[in-house]
């Protein structure tokens, strides 16, 4: 999908959700980081965009730098986001990638192409969904409402 029909798709809770995940940008990764401005890793730009679009999520910190098997998929769904095709998803979807052979990070969709922390560049980015991109995404998830 073009990205000027994805920005024409934002729902009033995608657009805060993205708006909370842009007020991360900049900030240096940190494994397990909850913290803008001081140090996030990819579940804390997720948290940090929940918690501004209202959303109370539970914040789960059990994981390593590599999590292993379902455990996103899990967690995702367990705060209760819902599967949806990873190529029909849309500004404010959380976008699931698998890097190796597990599904291990994930980034906010927006009309641009996508938010996360970013370790190999260190910090929390904004970029377009690059090939690269598009062939690790494996599954999205859907906020009730987006």
């Amino acid at each position: 999908m073009a990205e000027t029909a994805l920005r024409r798709r934002q729902t009033p809770l995608a657009r805060r959700l993205i708006a909370g995940a842009r007020t991360c940008l900049g900030t240096p990764f940190r494994h397990q980081g909850r913290e803008p401005g001081l140090g996030l890793d990819c579940i804390g730009v997720i948290v940090i965009a929940a918690r501004a679009a209202g959303f109370r999520p539970r914040d789960r910190r059990d994981y390593g730098r590599i999590p292993r098997g379902t455990l996103l998929e899990t967690a995702l769904a367990a705060a209760g986001l819902h599967p949806v095709d990873p190529a029909e998803a849309v500004p404010g979807d959380v976008l699931v990638f698998t890097l190796d052979r597990w599904p291990r990070h994930v980034a906010l969709r927006t009309g641009r192409g996508m938010i996360h922390a970013w370790g190999q560049v260190g910090r929390v980015v904004e970029h377009r969904l690059s090939p690269d991109w598009a062939e690790a995404l494996t599954a999205a998830y859907r906020f009730p409402g987006v």
